[in-house]
């Protein structure tokens, strides 16, 4: 089978990479991969994720040899921790407070991989995001409009934005989720796209 007509599968659920891939103009079906990802605060994030996103593909690509699989993993950090997605609202809210009046960056891996021609192709990817000064009442409030718990770091920069966010640099598509340039441009390297 020519690697054009290889089926493109994104390994995951998340709604927002599914919104970004599918604003690249191609088509693919998604099957989350039913793996176990390494999350520890103190991890090297961008060891994490890419280590996630590759767990991800492989799991998807072994069951489906001849497809070119996607797998993405995001992550925020900040003074050597590693913020995952909070357990609850508490920990959303000390997410934060953390987060707070400070720069974080926000790391997504990237992992291609199709079983047929053993293409393994991997990208890393970092942005910076400003937050304000968020009171006890902003908090409360971003928490009231936007739900948190599925989210790196507590929060979605496309959601209310403009109750938290001060600015940021890079990938917005990144802080997103999926950094539609660099993906793009593994899909080329893949065959998948012109």
């Amino acid at each position: 089978m020519p690697v054009t007509a290889s089926p493109l599968i994104l390994a995951s659920a998340s709604p927002r990479r599914r919104e970004l891939l599918a604003g690249l103009g191609v088509e693919f079906t998604t099957v989350p991969a039913e793996v176990t990802e390494y999350e520890a605060a103190d991890a090297d994030p961008r060891a994490m994720v890419a280590h996630n996103a590759a767990l991800k593909a492989e799991w998807v690509a072994e069951r489906h040899p001849a497809a070119t699989v996607i797998g993405a993993d995001t992550t925020v950090f900040l003074d050597r921790t590693v913020l995952n997605k909070p357990k609850d609202g508490r920990e959303a809210r000390a997410m934060l407070r953390f987060l707070s009046g400070r720069t974080h960056t926000v790391f997504t891996g990237l992992a291609i991989r199709r079983r047929c021609d053993e293409l393994r192709l991997d990208r890393g990817v970092a942005s910076e995001v400003t937050f304000k000064v968020l009171t006890d009442d902003v908090i409360e409030a971003y928490l009231a409009k936007v739900h948190t718990l599925d989210k790196a770091g507590g929060y979605a920069i496309q959601e209310h934005p403009e109750l938290i966010v001060a600015g940021y640099t890079g990938s917005l598509t990144n802080i997103v989720g999926l950094p539609v340039d660099e993906m793009k441009q593994l899909l080329t390297l893949a065959g998948r796209t012109r």
